[in-house]
């Protein structure tokens, strides 16, 4: 799908493009490509003069090759976005150039990102910009809103988890929990966890971005402040992953701590019970021996008085531990 954006009158219009002649007619400042066919990139690479490079869309890539600038002036950055749908969290790779230093290509203030599926934030910075006249300006503003709008849902996100545990929390704490309980809460957990730990990988990558923009002096003065201020954003949301991080630590092990309680409690009783059989068994084994004179055949009461005291010898076992509280 081939979308671009144009400006008119400070708002940011969005065109779906079917053929190059209709691509020909606009003069946009961010085009977007969600899962492009080759015809859509040759379009791209016939009407701009830019080449997709065919690992945009590929994950594995090195880490040198995240960020880096092409003798021709392209600026490539991949950057990692999160999707949190509540089913499969997952972070998904786009892949940005721009090309600001040569005039003559008609890619001339003109950003291009290229990812499989499309992305909440971007969503979310399409109908802000259509909202708000003014917001964007350029096409390095529509990547520096990028950034601020992935930091402002990394938040939403993380105060949701933190919603999240306190619900976990609560249900732990509370004192008796089952074992369907808490596998219930370890499920939850580690859901949590995963996309805390996303969160805090994607926005090291973020941090990286912004870095390599301010390091390549294509921001003027008003946007590298910008930058700056979506930096301190991100370094306040690492703390406040790392307070998430401690937390699931905490309720983890509280889980599991409640997980090995239950089965010392299954434990105990088969322990208590061994113990209260130990004195019958032995008294069944004494009486179970092969003597000359067997007690049960010489006494008439000898069956009944050998069940009595079997009886007798297991409760008084039961009566100890019971007033010890290690029946409790």
């Amino acid at each position: 799908m081939l979308n671009i954006f144009t400006l008119v009158n400070g708002r940011l219009f969005q065109e779906e493009i079917e053929s190059l002649e209709e691509l020909a007619r606009f003069k946009p400042i961010w085009v977007d490509l969600e899962s492009p066919s080759p015809e859509e990139i040759r379009w791209i690479q016939q009407h701009f003069g830019v080449n997709i490079p065919a690992d945009a869309l590929d994950d594995d890539i090195e880490e040198s090759a995240r960020f880096y600038e092409e003798d021709n002036g392209e600026l490539h950055i991949r950057s990692d976005f999160l999707i949190d749908d509540h089913e499969t969290p997952r972070s998904i790779r786009v892949a940005f150039i721009m090309n600001l230093s040569n005039p003559e290509l008609r890619s001339k203030g003109v950003l291009f990102s290229v990812h499989k599926e499309d992305l909440p934030v971007f969503r979310l910075l399409r109908m802000r910009a259509r909202r708000m006249p003014g917001l964007i300006e350029d096409a390095k503003e529509v990547l520096l809103a990028l950034f601020d709008t992935d930091a402002e849902y990394s938040a939403d996100t993380l105060e949701n988890v933190h919603d999240v545990l306190e619900q976990v929390s609560a249900s732990v704490l509370k004192g008796k929990v089952s074992d369907s309980q808490a596998e219930a809460a370890l499920a939850t957990i580690a859901r949590q966890e995963d996309i805390n730990g996303r969160i805090r990988r994607n926005l090291m990558d973020t941090r990286r971005a912004l870095s390599f923009m301010m390091r390549s002096r294509m921001l003027n003065a008003e946007q590298f402040e910008e930058a700056r201020q979506i930096m301190r954003d991100i370094d306040s949301l690492e703390s406040h992953t790392t307070f998430l991080f401690d937390k699931i630590n905490f309720l983890m092990d509280a889980s599991i701590g409640f997980l090995n309680i239950n089965q010392n409690k299954v434990i105990k009783i088969f322990s208590v019970a061994s113990v209260a059989l130990l004195p019958p068994t032995l008294i069944a084994s004494v009486y179970g021996m092969n003597f000359a004179n067997m007690p049960e055949t010489q006494w008439r009461l000898g069956y009944p008085y050998a069940i009595v005291l079997m009886i007798m010898s297991a409760l008084l076992p039961l009566w100890y531990f019971r007033r010890r509280g290690w029946l409790d």
